[in-house]
């Protein structure tokens, strides 16, 4: 194994170098084209912060016995900083999100995979710094919420909706194309019961896999932070103190609340691991949620076949036909909660996603039988 002491670089060196000279001369492009004196001058802070990731890249290069790749600004950030010119900033801003989020991604992987000290911190501490980028442009901007969150809005109520809804669609195509093959009233009950046993099973074990995985990069992410903050506490502070401006503070009230909380290191973890980080406690636990999904997914994959319990075969399809359908367009409505349109666009599109695929199933049922 290559010693801690003993730099190693590779190509994507000159990928993160290339990234913030990028990034610097797009901040600096944003902050002269703005007529905010405020965002302007966040723009500007922030290309200064970029200048400083050049320099630790410069600093990293050098002690590699390096020399510095050549550079010129892409034509990606010439034209991101032609339409924000053209345009506003605000006109971009999601791709510069975007760009963040992907920054931290990377930086994380660099750090985790590097065996260097040098290279390990630089990283750590430029996806640290990435992180309240995307989140004080997301504020600043006139934007609520975290600018990468995906998760936590809604917790239970949003476990239960994707579970009954992928229920309720899976089976529903199912019993549509046993019907199509024109089967026996029995087959279509045992077939529909035993596509909603499997698919309620299969989407609570993936529920529990992916909360279980969202823990692990949790508690993995919260330790790099501790270890970040026993190493280099002054960039940690400088850090806190860039967060706590970003939500109005003045800049010298942002440093004494920063030089304060840092004298408390549990708290300082604390915040930020949910500030910069974006980690809130689990709303559930892998196996409350896995319960949680399966069961919401049976509800769902029940329903079209409950008719066929209740009912003669005949009348029970027109039943189920109508009941899928309106438990379609409510779940899609539901789902405008978590997607941000309308529930009337939102219930109409699942109406029709069902609709198209209760139609192939049961076009897929009538070939088979034909076919063999």
């Amino acid at each position: 194994m290559a010693s801690p002491d003993i730099l190693q670089p590779d190509e994507s060196w000159n990928e993160h170098y290339a990234d913030e000279k990028d990034a610097a001369f797009l901040y600096r492009e944003l902050a002269a084209a703005d007529t905010d004196q405020n965002r302007r001058d966040l723009f500007l802070r922030l290309a200064a912060v970029e200048d400083r990731h050049v320099e630790r890249w410069a600093d990293l290069f050098r002690q590699a016995a390096r020399p510095l790749p050549k550079y010129t600004t892409s034509r990606r950030t010439r034209l991101l900083a032609w339409v924000g010119r053209r345009f506003g900033p605000s006109t971009i801003l999601p791709l510069i999100l975007a760009e963040e989020g992907r920054e931290v991604q990377a930086y994380l992987g660099l750090a985790r995979a590097s065996t260097n000290r040098e290279t390990h911190r630089a990283a750590v501490d430029i996806a640290a710094e990435s992180a309240i980028h995307a989140r004080e442009l997301s504020e600043v901007m006139g934007r609520e919420g975290e600018p990468w969150h995906v998760g936590g809005a809604g917790g239970v109520l949003r476990s239960v909706v994707y579970g009954f809804n992928d229920g309720l669609t899976a089976n529903f195509g199912l019993v549509a194309g046993v019907i199509g093959a024109s089967v026996t009233p029995h087959v279509v009950i045992i077939s529909g019961i035993a596509g909603a046993i499997a698919d309620a099973l299969s989407m609570g074990s993936s529920g529990y896999l992916a909360a279980k995985s969202e823990a692990e990069v949790q508690a993995h992410q919260i330790e790099m932070e501790r270890h970040e903050m026993r190493l280099m506490p002054d960039l940690e502070e400088d850090e806190l103190a860039l967060i706590y401006e970003a939500k109005g503070l003045t800049k010298e009230r942002a440093r004494e609340t920063a030089k304060t909380m840092m004298q408390d290191p549990a708290r300082a973890l604390e915040t930020q691991v949910r500030e910069e980080l974006n980690i809130h406690p689990a709303e559930l636990a892998p196996l409350k949620d896995g319960l949680v999904t399966g069961s919401a997914t049976a509800v769902g994959a029940f329903i079209p076949i409950i008719p066929f319990l209740l009912m003669n075969h005949g009348p029970a399809v027109w039943v189920s036909l109508t009941i899928s359908m309106l438990a379609h367009f409510a779940i899609g409505a539901a789902r405008s909660m978590f997607t941000g349109r309308g529930s009337w666009a939102s219930g109409r599109d699942m109406f029709l996603v069902g609709f198209g695929v209760a139609g192939v199933g049961y076009l897929i049922g009538e070939l088979v039988v034909k076919f063999l």
